[in-house]
């Protein structure tokens, strides 16, 4: 046996034989505190993997439109590094206010929504009181795509461009209807936009979803609306629609021989759709980085920039400050657009 009490056996620095064994019992005690500390549920669900499960993705609006589009596109390319599934559900209603209420209000930190020019920066300006506060409630993620506003008619209208409708319209003021996914949206937006600067009366029928919508004035029941390139490429490749301008400043790849509205007499006009992911502002911090830093990344892979460009939209995946500025310079934008207009919710 080692005897402590003899100098040249002493543990180092000397200690005396109590200090030692208070010492090592200490060091003891701390390692079986760690131990216990580490098995608690308190620690494991401190350190679990954020998510823990599949992530759902709520988009506004109906089954048909842009959003979803550029919803399952980022959705799927995600679903590859974040470690779990990212499934995409419509929840329509109330110009988008059912599915931001539903998120804003979401506690288990695995529900997101998709953003849009919509529910961020033309709902806030035409609802009285929404129930919830776009600036307050959520946490700009990344801007994920601007979708070109593309302006079409049913290929039995005697129109070939801008210039032509416009003048048919005013030959026939109030007799040409227009549709939208409803008041408030997007096509709402872009269209009143368009009579405002062309001084056109062309009525206004606000339906539940671009969807639906698409379905009436490719029957003749609509003569026109505008909506998001990627909704509207097939049928206008497939003779069912014609565009007769589109909203950019330049004119689109896919549609080369179709010129800008800047370029048919009307400068300076632009109106382009954009869509982000959005978080419950409630979640923690550690968990919004980790999904900014996966949403970036995912917006930017080769993927779905060739998915989003093949239906003309632009894929942007910027930082969630970047987004947050954007969000408030188009509300700045739109909110004098949408008090001359006499923009309304539905039912009012």
């Amino acid at each position: 046996m080692t005897d402590f009490t003899h100098p040249s056996h002493a543990p180092a620095y000397h200690l005396t034989r109590r200090a030692w064994l208070q010492q090592t019992l200490d060091k003891s005690l701390a390692a079986s505190a760690v131990a216990g500390l580490a098995t608690s549920p308190w620690l494991t669900h401190a350190q679990s993997a954020w998510p823990s499960k599949p992530l759902r993705l709520v988009v506004p609006f109906a089954p048909g439109g842009s959003s979803e589009i550029v919803a399952r596109a980022v959705a799927g390319e995600m679903a590859k590094t974040i470690g779990q599934n990212v499934f995409v559900e419509n929840k329509p209603g109330a110009a988008g206010n059912i599915a931001m209420q539903e998120v804003a209000n979401a506690t288990d930190e695995h529900t997101l929504i998709l953003g849009h020019i919509g529910t961020l920066a033309v709902n806030p300006f035409i609802f009285a009181k929404l129930p919830y506060d776009a600036n307050k409630d959520f946490k700009p993620i990344t801007l994920v795509s601007k979708v070109p506003s593309l302006y079409v008619v049913h290929p039995d209208l005697p129109v070939k461009n801008l210039k032509e409708f416009i003048a048919y319209a005013k030959a026939r003021p109030g007799q040409l209807n227009y549709g939208s996914a409803g008041n408030g949206s997007a096509g709402h937006l872009a269209f009143e936009y368009l009579k405002m600067v062309s001084e056109t009366f062309i009525v206004h029928v606000p339906y539940r979803g671009t969807g639906p919508m698409l379905t009436d004035l490719m029957a003749g029941r609509l003569q026109a609306a505008s909506v998001g390139a990627p909704a509207l490429l097939p049928f206008i490749k497939a003779g069912k629609l014609r565009c007769i301008a589109t909203g950019t400043t330049t004119r689109l790849p896919q549609l080369p021989d179709v010129p800008t509205v800047a370029e048919q007499g009307y400068k300076n006009f632009e109106m382009t759709q954009w869509y982000g992911l959005m978080a419950p502002s409630k979640w923690s911090i550690a968990n919004i980085a980790k999904l900014e830093v996966e949403a970036i990344k995912a917006t930017r892979t080769h993927a779905v920039k060739e998915k989003l460009g093949n239906d003309s939209a632009i894929a942007v995946g910027n930082t969630g400050a970047e987004f947050e500025a954007f969000i408030k310079a188009e509300q700045a934008r739109w909110k004098p657009v949408i008090a001359r207009a006499h923009i309304k919710p539905d039912g009012a």
